[in-house]
């Protein structure tokens, strides 16, 4: 087994924090009436990107990196999309997120997995060179 699929098998609900909420609209849907993958995706990078920011004190983080993206599960009208994300790994001006985000449904409050992947966002100075992320971030941050 892989070491980035040994981390998101060990990815648990209670570990991770909420960082999105998103009700499916109309005009996030395709061609099919379901929820567009690339608006889940946009979704997915803006959270992640505000959550790493406030794991490594600062505003300028930038993506770099998205792991493999199958989509498990359609989502539609009637369910919310909920984002959820965890720090797997700091680096020297890196964070690696863990994140899943599940189909909410607003009748009965079950979830289900729709995607899970993993996103690596980089420190960057005002040119975009990556800067050191303070260590007291590293030790400090949880969940």
């Amino acid at each position: 087994m892989k070491e980035t699929e040994v981390r998101k098998s060990q990815m648990k609900i209670n570990e991770m924090s909420l960082i999105g909420v998103h009700p499916v609209k109309q005009s996030d849907l395709g061609f099919n009436g379901n929820l567009f993958g690339g608006k889940l995706l946009y979704w997915l990078d803006s959270d992640c990107a505000a959550y790493a920011m406030e794991a490594c004190d600062t505003p300028r983080m930038v993506t770099v990196s998205v792991d493999k993206c199958i989509f498990k599960k359609k989502a539609g009208p009637s369910h919310l999309i909920k984002t959820y994300a965890m720090v797997l790994k700091f680096g020297h001006s890196s964070v690696t997120l863990g994140v899943e985000a599940r189909r909410h449904n607003v009748y009965n409050g079950n979830q289900e997995v729709i995607l899970s992947t993993e996103i690596k966002f980089v420190r960057v100075d005002e040119d975009g060179y990556p800067l050191p992320i303070i260590c007291r971030r590293k030790t400090s941050f949880k969940n």
